[in-house]
This record gives C-alpha cells, structure tokens and sequence, in this order.
C-alpha cells in the first residue's frame, strides 16, 4: 500500500513527519510513503486535487483559505502534527517580563519566508488592544539577514523559528516571548482530499496510526537522540544547533501528541486570520477537518 506525500518545507519544526520515515512507523502499518518536493504553496493544492500526489502536509491556514475562497473545496485536515505557534521574539538584549506593548517604538522584523507568524502575532495585538500597523516593522527580510542583524544592531528585535532562534542566542541573542505561549494554535496538519478520505480510508487510516505512534516516540525521546535520528534530513546543520532546536520545541509544547486537530487550535487561529483580514469570512471547522481516523488510532492502543 502506498502514498505519495508532498514535503512543502524542510525545516525542524517538521521533525515528527522526518522521524517517521527514519524509524519505520510507516512500514510497521505495511505503508510506502513516498516523500516528494512540493511544487511551492498554490500549485501543490492543486496538485493534490488533480491527483498528482495523495496527501501533504500544510497549514491549516491554506485550507481555511481554500474553503473561503471555494465553499465547496475538497481540501481536508485530517491529522494535527504541530499544534502551537513555532516562532519566537528573539531581542538583541535581554527584557524579562517582555510585554507585546515593548514593540512599539522597537525596530522589529517581522518573518518573510511565510505568512502565518506575522498573521498570528497582529492577532495577539489586536486582543491586546495594539494596532499591528504602529509598530516600526521592518519586512522582506529572511531569518538568517535577521538574525545578523540583531548581532550588527541593525534592528532590536525579530520573529523567527528553528534553528534560527537557537543560533540567535548562541549569538548572545534572548528570546523575549516564545509564541507558543498563547496557546493552542493549529499549525501544521497531514491533508489531503475528503473524496479520497471518503473512497480509500485504509491507506490514510495507516499513515495517521503510523504518525500517531511517531507523536508518541517523540515526546518520549531525548532531545538528542530525536536529533541522531532524524540528522539525516539536515546534512548541514550543526548537530548541536538541531538539538537545541528540538530541545526548545520539545520544551515549549510545539508538537501534538496525538493526531486529533483541535477544535480550539483552529479556532485560535482562524480568529487572528480574520481580525488581521487574511480571511473575509469565516469558515467552519466541520468544513475543514475531519478527526475520524485520528480519533480512531487514539481510541485503539498505539503500537509500540
């Protein structure tokens, strides 16, 4: 049995779906799953509708924004893998008891690589009674130029993720608030198409216990041995750098340990993308997810 999958990204914060191909959680459910590069954002949900692949991973930001676009989108959520906001504030200079109010007058980059973090921090502004368009923001710079220029003193604070925050501080860089602390933000789900969930469920029934007993595995394992295993997928990080990384993901709660999207995730952030404008209307999470294979592998006992 076999699926093809689409890698949108190669990053750390996507250690769960590297280490189940590195520990062999999908050959224990007798699944191939196929790792494949993404035709870019856009393309690869069109792709994936066309039947070029099965299934991908992506933020649930695209498929909200598919359902708002296309009420009848066939785009479907079907297993959480990271359920909290991955990026943190990383300051030049230390400020304990940081404040979303100590940005204003600050010169602050915001991520250019990817939407979502900048969307979700306007969203904390707005609960916070700031508006997101006075803060001194600079924008279109990546992580790497930010992180030199908190060492060059170029700007005084930035939003980045791992394993650039890791190497911010190692530059003698502070992380001032970890966005996680808001709370549960749905972040990084498995989709695929609710037609083929409908019409050959075992395939995606395998691949969700197989990614249910990573989940597991994962919370369970020392930062660096997480780090030796899933190595591979990162020939050129530094191996220290990709344990910090984990380590300080593993810290702050970033992965889900069980595959069920939350209801309150989602919603956390489909408020931010609505306050912020991304989204014009709102969509229903019914619309969006489906939790019965996820719900079905966690009411059974996760092999070992």
């Amino acid at each position: 049995m076999r699926l093809r999958l689409y890698e949108n990204y190669r990053f750390a914060l996507y250690a769960p779906f590297y280490a189940a191909h590195a520990t062999g959680a999908y050959e224990a459910e007798g699944l191939e799953v196929e790792l494949l590069p993404s035709p870019g954002p856009g393309r690869a949900e069109a792709a994936l509708v066309a039947g070029e692949a099965d299934v991908m991973w992506m933020g649930p930001i695209r498929v909200m924004k598919a359902h708002e676009q296309d009420a009848a989108s066939p785009l479907t959520a079907f297993a959480e893998v990271v359920c909290r906001d991955p990026f943190s504030l990383v300051g030049a200079t230390p400020n304990p008891g940081f404040k979303l109010a100590d940005l204003l007058g600050k010169r602050f980059a915001s991520t250019a690589e990817v939407p979502t973090p900048w969307l979700c921090l306007a969203g904390d502004l707005h609960d916070a009674g700031i508006d997101p368009a006075r803060l001194e923001r600079l924008i279109g710079r990546t992580m790497q130029e930010n992180v030199a220029g908190l060492s060059a003193g170029d700007i005084d604070v930035a939003q980045m993720f791992e394993p650039f925050v890791e190497v911010a501080v190692r530059g003698g860089a502070h992380v001032w608030l970890p966005a996680s602390a808001r709370g549960l933000t749905s972040y990084t789900v498995f989709a695929t198409t609710r037609q083929r969930l409908d019409s050959d469920p075992e395939p995606f029934r395998r691949l969700v216990r197989a990614i249910y007993r990573t989940q597991q595995w994962v919370a369970a394992q020392p930062p660096a041995r997480l780090a030796d295993t899933i190595a591979g997928y990162f020939p050129a990080l530094d191996r220290g750098v990709l344990t910090g990384a984990l380590a300080r993901y593993q810290e702050q709660g970033v992965w889900a340990t069980d595959p069920v999207l939350s209801e309150e995730g989602f919603d956390r952030l489909r408020r931010a993308l609505l306050a912020s404008g991304f989204l014009g209307r709102p969509v229903a999470f019914a619309d969006c997810a489906d939790n019965r294979l996820a719900a079905e592998a966690v009411a059974g006992e996760p092999p070992p």
